[in-house]
């Protein structure tokens, strides 16, 4: 049997970006790891997520979530391989679900991650379809939005790891349509595939233009991943007493200049719509109906995610950059 390893590495945040995320903002290093104390296992990661609320948490401002500090390791979703423990709830050999990403080895305390199984879903799953951007998706849907069957659904960042799962889930529940947008023809091509009736290319023509035409008789329910442009264009198409569901801003996240809002936003006041924002951490309680739904879903062939990897810990920083830029199909992982 193999020795324990007893230094690992890690990718800490070098400096604030201003702007777009570059390479020199993260530094990879080596570290000791702790010894065990009773109650805790060790853990080597085996796939991490990389999430676009990371840029919030690269700056030093108040938010939902303390912001990533200077010269410590970022974190996020993992999955890992338990290979010492002290814990008799947690044993080596099982896979579990931890928010310490960005290294890969971590020391936990075995009462504060979950134990999956990967006979069920392979761990990537677990970051993905099973994990947090399912639930942000259902969400969005059912608690935030209000989605009814026979709803006309549009979803912007339609391509992504929420907005994927975000029209399949949608079509599960009864939406009469469900209309996306995304970055590339290859992406909008993927989205027919996955069950949404209407998709195009925001690139290729004005915003308003595309979901006209992809939506000419309007929308009841819009979940936005992208904020700007298409959250302008949404408040137009949406019908009396639409809904919004507020979950991400990825075209301004990067500004560096003050954004303005939507111009047409006084249509909300004649339409009588609802724009609700909303964070995924705050509907505990919807966890595991999600995930009873979800696999019901998976068995029946209704619900796919794609998955975009990288691999190695020192490509991350790189993997993040790329998420950002839309690089990505689904979920972006890394493999460690």
């Amino acid at each position: 049997m193999s020795s324990l390893p007893t230094t690992t590495r890690q990718i800490v945040l070098a400096s604030r970006p201003t702007g777009a995320p570059t390479q020199e903002n993260f530094r990879l290093e080596s570290v000791d790891l702790p010894q065990l104390a009773d109650g805790q296992i060790l853990v080597r990661n085996v796939v991490m997520s990389v999430d676009p609320y990371m840029r919030g948490r690269m700056n030093d401002v108040k938010s939902y979530i303390a912001p990533f500090q200077i010269d410590a390791p970022l974190d996020g979703g993992a999955v890992g391989e338990v290979i010492a423990s002290r814990s008799e709830g947690v044993v080596v050999g099982q896979h579990v679900l931890h928010g310490l990403g960005w290294r890969e080895h971590v020391v936990l305390v075995a009462d504060e991650v979950t134990v999956i199984d990967t006979a069920l879903a392979p761990a990537s799953a677990h970051l993905g379809v099973l994990g947090m951007p399912g639930l942000t998706a259902y969400v969005g849907l059912t608690a935030v939005a209000e989605m009814r069957e026979g709803d006309t659904v549009f979803i912007s960042g339609a391509a992504g790891a929420v907005g994927q799962l975000a029209g399949q889930v949608a079509k599960a529940l009864g939406a009469k349509r469900v209309v996306g947008s995304a970055g590339t023809d290859e992406k909008v091509a993927r989205l027919l595939e996955l069950g949404y009736d209407a998709a195009f290319n925001y690139k290729s023509a004005p915003v308003r233009e595309g979901l006209r035409e992809a939506a000419p008789e309007g929308v009841d329910v819009y979940f936005d991943n992208v904020g700007g442009d298409h959250l302008e264009a949404a408040i137009s198409a949406l019908r009396l007493r639409g809904r919004v569901a507020m979950c991400g801003a990825i075209s301004q996240y990067n500004s560096t200049q003050p954004v303005s809002g939507p111009r047409n936003l006084a249509q909300a006041i004649g339409k009588g719509l609802t724009l609700r924002g909303f964070i995924v951490g705050h509907y505990p309680q919807l966890a595991a109906e999600y995930r009873t739904k979800a696999a019901g879903w998976l068995a029946e062939g209704q619900l796919r995610g794609d998955e975009t990897f990288r691999d190695g810990i020192d490509a991350a920083p790189q993997a993040f950059i790329d998420l950002l830029d839309g690089a990505n199909t689904g979920k972006m992982l890394v493999r460690l």
